[in-house]
């Protein structure tokens, strides 16, 4: 089945810039190291995760990421999204289970083509301060400092409607008035059932 693809997107700069947060020209400069992690990776292991012990990889033509720019596309755009893998691996034209596959591959490969740029996320202020070329204090100047959580408020759940209610609705949908079952008061009683009886409300839907 067919998919998303680079060359089908390359031409609306908008359109890739809302897919990947990267321009065409950030995303060109990243395909080289990208696809050089990937075939490194590709050497020592498999695409189901094994230790690869036998023929080495090749790209066939039926692949569904036929190209370097495809695969760099795939896993930008879920990264961008974070899709359910079957929604993701239906855009890029391959089933839930390829599209883990492809996720589980290429996540370690962008990495290390970020560490190799230089661009990978820090994940501390000393490796932040490194990589900018200052002290930690002023490394902490440019961290954003999370805001303190307030104290979550602890909801009572009310109790559940009394089965009269519920037996009143069944048999007002027998027998309808409208004057008495207007859509507000169906509307009412099916938000007050609807998070604790949904296979009721299924039967009284009908």
């Amino acid at each position: 089945m067919a998919g998303l693809r680079f060359t089908e997107l390359q031409s609306r700069p908008l359109e890739f810039l809302d897919f990947t947060s990267l321009t065409l020209e950030e995303f060109q400069q990243l395909v080289p190291p990208f696809e050089t992690a990937f075939h490194a990776r590709m050497t020592a292991w498999r695409m189901d995760g094994k230790p690869r012990t036998a023929r080495r990889f090749t790209v066939y033509k039926n692949c569904p990421l036929l190209t370097p720019e495809d695969r760099l596309l795939f896993i930008l755009v879920y990264l961008k999204t974070y899709a359910l893998q079957v929604v993701h691996g239906r855009l890029f034209g391959m089933v839930q289970g390829k599209a883990n596959q492809w996720i589980h591959v290429l996540l370690p490969a962008l990495l290390a083509a970020l560490r190799a740029l230089g661009d990978a996320p820090a994940r501390s202020l000393t490796a932040l301060a490194q990589r900018l070329g200052v002290a930690e204090a002023d490394a902490a100047t440019v961290v954003t400092p999370q805001a303190e959580e307030a104290t979550p408020v602890v909801a009572v759940p009310t109790a559940a409607p009394a089965a009269p209610l519920l037996c009143e609705f069944a048999r007002k949908k027998e027998h309808p008035s409208p004057e008495r079952l207007s859509p507000p008061y169906v509307l009412s009683v099916l938000d007050r059932s609807s998070l604790r009886t949904p296979y009721l409300n299924r039967k009284l839907l009908g």
